[in-house]
């Protein structure tokens, strides 16, 4: 799944693609690249970003939407609410990337039930703003498969098919650097659960931390592409279903790698 973020403020290329045409440019030199999915973001849900109203949402994403998927790219939305993720799907998105895992807008299980879109319920436990707040757990990985659980029992009861549910574990929001660890080491037991399981953890500030040890500073999110690629190789590994990056040619070599090596096993 390669990154499209149409918004002035991304972490990680905040407006580099707010232009319609680059936008476009960019979505399509990701599919040549092998990317399956271009998922669309019209919102930044960075630490600490504030939010921007629906109808800002809707203009910087549908007219790219709509294109891409005129030429054949099968397109997600990244988004949290259920106005933008009608107006995506109708442009022709059939995937709704919600961060929120339905909890940000409670109209959004009527639209992914009616419509019979995939829907990527991610952990999530409160907006950008104040999300890292929020970082207070028992045991991460049993608590965050506890609370996915619940929203794909949310998502079961309001009508959505079992058959359009992706879960993620929502790595970087209200988590540290501990906690992605713990995830990516122990994603297994997200897979395990049954459904597809949708791994993010693209340019992360984690990756940056971890890379910077050495550097005596974070190294920025342009040099954590191989790193990006070093934890989707672990998530393919642990059989998750996709990866979520910015940087397709490095991602897109490692599982060539993987796969053959695989393929060599048998």
């Amino acid at each position: 799944m390669g990154i499209l973020n149409v918004t002035p403020d991304s972490f990680s290329d905040g407006g580099k693609y707010l232009d319609r045409e680059d936008a476009i440019a960019h979505a399509l030199r990701m599919t040549s690249e092998g990317a399956d999915i271009i998922d669309v973001g019209g919102e930044s849900t960075r630490p600490g970003a504030e939010r921007v109203d629906a109808p800002v949402e809707i203009e910087r994403v549908v007219d790219v939407i709509a294109a891409l998927a005129e030429r054949g790219v099968t397109v997600s939305v990244d988004t949290m609410r259920a106005q933008v993720a009608a107006a995506a799907i109708e442009a022709g998105a059939t995937i709704v990337n919600d961060v929120s895992g339905g909890l940000a807008d409670p109209d959004m299980a009527s639209v992914i039930a009616s419509t019979g879109v995939k829907w990527i319920l991610m952990h999530w436990r409160g907006h950008s703003a104040d999300m890292q707040k929020l970082a207070r757990y028992d045991d991460v990985v049993a608590d965050v498969k506890a609370e996915l659980e619940d929203r794909v029992e949310y998502a079961l009861d309001s009508g959505v098919d079992a058959g359009q549910i992706v879960i993620d574990p929502g790595i970087g929001f209200a988590k540290t650097a501990e906690h992605n660890w713990a995830l990516s080491a122990h994603l297994d037991q997200l897979t395990a659960l049954g459904y597809p399981v949708l791994f993010a953890a693209s340019r992360k500030s984690y990756l940056g931390r971890l890379l910077g040890e050495l550097e005596g500073r974070d190294r920025p999110p342009s040099g954590r592409d191989t790193a990006t690629a070093a934890t989707s190789v672990l998530a393919f590994e642990a059989g998750a279903w996709g990866v979520r990056v910015h940087d397709i040619q490095s991602t897109y070599d490692v599982r060539a790698v993987w796969e053959r090596t695989r393929a060599a096993r048998n």
